[in-house]
């Protein structure tokens, strides 16, 4: 190789990031501590902490980044790490509205206060159903009962005994007269002391034992005695109703100071002037049903179990409290990680069963809470895109957290009638929610919904990667030691640990940075902590580390060996040695998945007569993007700036990428194809042995790009293959120079001789390596030295216009303009070969 190329060469050291294992201090992850800090993420640290200690509504945080950044485990983190000032959240439950039981009440209490209120109350309600059997059951009461029935009763007797003295007087009796299961009294005639029926009078009439005067005083009588007794039987109801208003007085009057007494003491224990108010409906409500404390039963003194689907109500379940949100376990304020946030699971619901009737029913009691409920006073983290998918999730949590209020309802989809009419009292909430998405999501949001901005003010976005510093490196060894404690995997000496550190290295892609993506910096720890234990050996070294990471690109490299083959088998004509005129080879990148890897890429170029300019193969066939249409029209601007103001561009080119029939983008082949067409036009071979990587702008500057590793990877597979020579080799942009973490294999190879990286700036850099030429540069005339790239190309471009305008017809050149021109090219050849 010429001297001259060889500035251009980058030197073996420059292609990896090496990290020195005594940056570890040990010679052994299990010597350091283990990594009980979160690195690396000071931005979002400080985003998170601000929006989680300010107070004020809507400053809840929207978490960005990658995926595999291990949002959701730093948020666990940082909330565990992060000392927030708040008291504990105090319980929350529902009890029976005594005035309307499809609104249940809300009851708020400190922690601990929810359960207890609902023992309480449950003990106080078995203690009374106690008291007033015992009570109805005492002699005492027994004894006034009697009394006070007594006295009705005689009442009654004495009205019955005076109206049958009349009834007698007046020649009737009263006969009780059964009427189905039920008997009233009758009024009947006596006739010769006895008592006749209505029929036998009206044949006593006909056949002239009774005149029809007597008769008529009879029904006379009748109606006037039957008026009395209906009147008597009127006065009979008002006093047993008198009597059983008496009977409840008594009742009431007898159990009203202890039922105040027991009901003061629980309002003494629980001073909250809106628990006071339910209790005062349930002690009313005892008072006015104290019937049903009069049955006992076997079970009386246990509490009632939850009704089961099919059963009859519990007379008593209306004075049960359901015990929404217990926190009398909390430490600390509560940190709800919801990972199926459906609209059940975050809002809660309204449960149902089958009654013994067979209809659908619920109450107060099947009310559940959902994770906002669970989290109030505390954190919620969701993921975004889960809660966007679930139906009526969004606009629900929207107008959750604009109104701090959580409305629980028997939300369900996909049933479209109503299956409850019950609506509990909405929910006071202060939670602060923390939900994890990517950055396109976060914008579309803000743009187009416009209650985003107001209840996510803080955003906290998650880096991929962070600065090498010393202190950088000692965490990455002492994450080591913190995956290996938690899954018992084996340790790593100080050289793993460095191997660690330079796969970091190496998904940045930058050998300033090292990578924050800690959930694909674990797996490579269990997977060499695998192979390792697959040797038998006790701890792991480079050697394991770097078979983890070869074993995992063979796990997914099944399509790029597939097209190697292709090459090898020259089904796919890429060449690795020779020269060609109008033919370079340039370099792709493939995502498959989450693997990416390079492979050349035939370009080539055609040059003709004509007007066209440059003319994509690519665009043509609509299989170009939108950057990859950008960069050729750079390209044509290239080629104005360097000849258009000295020779008109009268030229038809195509340019293509051979043997590919898939979509081009991006625009890192565009100094490739300028390559491409500089030989075509000077009619100068470049080199098939080296491959070729750039984006370039309009002055022929080469701009960085992205992928430098893998397509430097697949040029030099493709090279082993086909046969080292020595010679081959890459040209990248010098600006990738800082991303260059290439495998230790080509590293070697490089050190050998076998294989060379080149770094340029511009595109007369690029082309002298590939030609053997110099560019050129014009001098103060305007021209270009004389057998340079670009005199050869103007030469062409000239030839090109005049024979634009030439006629049809070929003109004969003479003897002396064929050996001039044989002469010439003789000399650009010699030219060449000298450089090379």
């Amino acid at each position: 190789m010429a001297s001259s190329q060889q500035k251009w060469e980058v030197r073996p050291e420059q292609l990896r990031w090496r990290c020195d294992p005594k940056v570890f201090g040990a010679k052994s992850s299990d010597e350091l501590k283990p990594l009980d800090q979160i690195i690396g993420q000071d931005r979002a640290l400080k985003a998170i902490k601000l929006g989680l200690e300010v107070k004020s509504a809507g400053y809840n945080i929207f978490v960005a980044g990658m995926t595999g950044t291990g949002r959701k485990t730093t948020i666990k983190h940082f909330l565990d790490q992060i000392e927030i000032q708040g008291e504990i959240p105090g319980d929350i439950c529902y009890v029976n509205n005594f005035q309307n039981e499809d609104l249940p009440i809300v009851l708020y209490f400190k922690p601990g206060q929810g359960r207890q209120f609902a023992r309480d109350l449950e003990r106080t309600i078995d203690y009374i159903k106690k008291l007033l059997s015992t009570l109805f059951e005492s002699e005492a009461f027994q004894k006034r009962a009697k009394q006070m029935l007594e006295s009705y009763n005689e009442q009654t007797r004495q009205l019955f005994v005076e109206l049958e003295k009349r009834i007698n007087q007046a020649g009737f009796a009263i006969v009780r007269v059964d009427a189905g299961p039920m008997s009233h009294p009758e009024i009947f005639p006596k006739i010769d002391d006895r008592v006749v029926q209505w029929e036998e009078v009206m044949q006593m009439v006909q056949q002239g034992r009774l005149s029809k005067d007597d008769f008529e005083k009879l029904q006379q009588t009748y109606q006037e005695l039957s008026a009395q007794l209906q009147d008597t039987l009127r006065q009979v109801r008002r006093i047993n109703e008198q009597a059983t208003e008496a009977m409840e007085k008594l009742e009431i009057d007898s159990v009203r100071p202890t039922i105040h007494e027991i009901f003061a003491d629980l309002k003494q224990k629980y001073p909250i002037e809106k628990v006071h108010g339910y209790l005062d409906d349930v002690r009313e409500d005892i008072l006015k049903h104290l019937d049903q404390f009069k049955v006992k039963t076997e079970a009386q003194a246990t509490a009632p179990a939850p009704m089961p689907a099919g059963a009859k109500p519990d007379p008593f379940l209306k004075y049960r409290v359901n015990v929404l949100v217990d926190n009398s376990g909390l430490n600390k304020v509560p940190v709800i990680i919801e990972n199926s946030p459906s609209y059940k699971n975050l809002f809660g619901t309204i449960e149902r069963v089958v009654d013994f009737t067979g209809v659908w029913r619920t109450d107060f009691t099947r009310i559940k809470a959902g994770s906002l409920v669970r989290a109030n006073g505390g954190f919620l983290v969701l993921n975004l895109i889960d809660t966007l998918i679930e139906p009526g999730v969004w606009t629900a949590l929207k107008r959750t957290l604009k109104n701090s209020q959580v409305d629980i309802q028997a939300y369900d989809p996909f049933y479209m009638v109503s299956t409850s009419g019950m609506k509990p009292e909405p929910i006071k909430v202060k939670v602060k929610v923390l939900i994890i998405g990517d950055a396109d999501l976060f914008y579309h949001l803000y743009y187009y919904d416009d209650d985003f901005p107001k209840i996510f003010k803080i955003r906290a976005d998650f880096d991929t990667e962070m600065e090498i510093q010393p202190e950088a490196l000692l965490n990455y060894g002492r994450f080591v030691r913190k995956i290996c404690d938690e899954e018992g995997l084996l340790p790593f000496d100080a050289e793993a640990m460095a191997a660690v550190a330079e796969y970091g290295v190496q998904l940045t892609e930058d050998q300033a940075k090292i990578s924050t993506q800690f959930s694909l910096i674990a797996d490579l720890i269990r997977e060499a902590s695998f192979w390792a234990r697959e040797d038998g050996a006790r701890r792991v070294t480079r050697q394991h580390v770097a078979r983890a990471i070869d074993e995992k690109i063979y796990r997914s490299r099944l399509i790029e060996d597939k097209m190697k083959e292709m090459i090898r088998d020259g089904h796919i004509l890429i060449a690795t040695d020779g020269q060609r005129v109008g033919q370079v080879n340039g370099l792709s990148v493939y995502q498959i998945g989450e693997y990416s890897f390079g492979l050349p890429s035939r370009i080539t170029a055609q040059v003709g007569i004509g007007q066209s300019g440059i003319i994509s193969i690519e665009r043509e066939a609509d299989l170009s993007g939108k950057t990859h249409t950008k960069g050729v029209a750079i390209i044509a601007g290239y080629f104005r700036g360097q000849y258009a103001s000295h020779t008109p561009l009268n030229m038809s080119v195509s340019i293509t990428f051979e043997q590919n029939y898939s979509y081009v983008e991006g625009d890192s082949a565009s100094s490739t194809e300028i390559y491409a067409i500089l030989s075509a036009l000077s009619e100068l071979p470049l080199r098939q042995d080296i491959a070729v990587t750039g984006s370039v702008d309009q002055w022929g500057h080469i701009q960085p790009i992205g992928g430098v590793n893998e397509k430097i990877h697949g040029f030099f597979d493709v090279c082993k293959i086909k046969g080292f020579t020595g010679k081959q080799g890459v040209i990248i942009p010098r600006k990738n120079l800082k991303n260059l973490m290439l495998r230790p294999e080509v590293v070697e190879a490089v050190q050998k001789g076998e294989f060379h990286i080149y770094a340029i700036d511009t595109i007369d850099e690029g082309i002298e390596i590939l030609t053997g030429v110099k560019a050129g540069v014009r001098n103060k005339k305007g021209n270009f030295p004389r057998n340079s790239v670009h005199w050869c190309v103007e030469r062409r471009l000239k030839e090109l216009d005049e024979g634009k305008r030439k006629p049809a017809a070929p003109k004969k050149k003479s003897k002396n303009e064929k050996a001039a021109k044989k002469k010439e090219k003789e000399e650009v050849e010699a030219e060449a070969k000298r450089r090379r």
